[in-house]
């Protein structure tokens, strides 16, 4: 039983994430969260305003248990089952945040100047958000997926697509990281 509370080596969680995906595919099924938020409108009613929404979301409702076990799971793992010191930062990484004004996380996975609840103080952090999540928003959509779509459903299922897309993921973070992040902090 100790063994749950402790950090998964990748080969345990990717064996199970590659099972799962198999399944899915078994099944005819698709893997993604942000297919859920489309659920959640069409859901609400918004299919009647807006067209794109128009579309019987209980075909996809199989999906929104995805949504509430990974939230259920969230919970669990950062209340029951978190154990940060194991995780071990770059110093190079914890040396980079210093130079930005931002502290290492200790004892944490990530800095509380980031994913604290003093962001809600700031104007500044406030705008990034909503600036943020408009832009994933936006960029989910235009990719047709999130980055657990396209890299967990779509990768596994060798689609072209998925793979420019992840790709792209990956080039947005690095600029993200080096070029903006920078400017922001």
């Amino acid at each position: 039983m100790s063994i749950l509370f402790q950090t998964w080596p990748w080969y345990i969680s990717g064996f199970i994430i590659g099972m799962i995906m198999l399944c899915l595919t078994y099944f005819g099924k698709h893997f993604g969260m942000s297919s859920n938020l489309e659920s959640l409108c069409s859901m609400s009613g918004l299919g009647k305003k807006v067209a794109y929404f128009n579309f019987d979301w209980k075909a996809n409702k199989w999906n929104l248990t995805v949504v509430v076990g990974a939230m259920i799971g969230g919970f669990l793992a950062v209340h029951f089952m978190s154990d940060p010191t194991n995780v071990a930062i770059n110093p190079t990484t914890i040396e980079q945040l210093a130079a930005l004004g931002i502290d290492a996380p200790n004892g944490k996975l990530a800095p509380d100047v980031l994913f604290g609840n003093q962001i809600f103080e700031s104007p500044k952090s406030i705008l990034i958000l909503l600036v943020g999540g408009i832009l994933i928003g936006f960029g989910t959509r235009y990719a047709g997926g999130c980055t657990s779509g396209h890299a967990i459903s779509g990768l596994s299922n060798l689609q072209l697509p998925s793979l420019k897309a992840v790709i792209g993921f990956f080039i947005g973070g690095l600029i993200m990281v080096h070029l903006l992040l920078p400017l922001l902090f």
